[in-house]
């Protein structure tokens, strides 16, 4: 990757509508060798996808929920049955494995805290073996990006 793969990167990920011809020319490329770059940073695993964001307030699900969880489990059968378990969850917007005081983090989505509790419920009774489930509710965004420091 060179500075040139960083600039199409940087550009992308501000505004991923930008047309081929709009990337091409902020990075001072023509239209196809920007193409043929874009296209391998796409095979090579750089880029994901592409996505919108969804202002979540706008579309009602304004409470940000995260969720430290502390396990005595370990062994890779319980590991995958928790993450199977946790990415059945469309609340789930993140999952974590951490270092440190908890095993895993998670960054929950939903309307409400009735709706939270709903799944909270549900969480702590589809996985056996977790000793601690502890949920702290943002009161404030203060900053959100996708965008990575290239």
């Amino acid at each position: 990757m060179d500075s040139i793969d960083r600039k199409i990167l940087l550009e992308l990920q501000e505004d991923c509508t930008l047309s081929l011809a709009e990337v091409a020319e902020r990075v001072c490329l023509s239209p196809t060798p920007c193409w043929n770059r874009i296209k391998r940073l796409e095979s090579q695993g750089y880029i994901n996808k592409r996505v919108a964001l969804i202002n979540a307030g706008k579309v009602g699900l304004g409470v940000s929920v995260f969720v430290h969880i502390k396990t005595q489990q370990h062994s890779s059968d319980w590991l995958k049955t928790f993450s199977d378990t946790v990415n059945s969850f469309p609340e789930v917007a993140e999952c974590y494995r951490m270092s440190g005081e908890y095993d895993y983090l998670l960054r929950v989505v939903t309307k409400d805290i009735q709706s939270f509790d709903h799944f909270y419920k549900g969480l702590v009774n589809s996985i056996d073996g977790l000793s601690d489930v502890t949920s702290s509710f943002a009161m404030e965004q203060m900053k959100y990006t996708t965008a990575l420091p290239l």
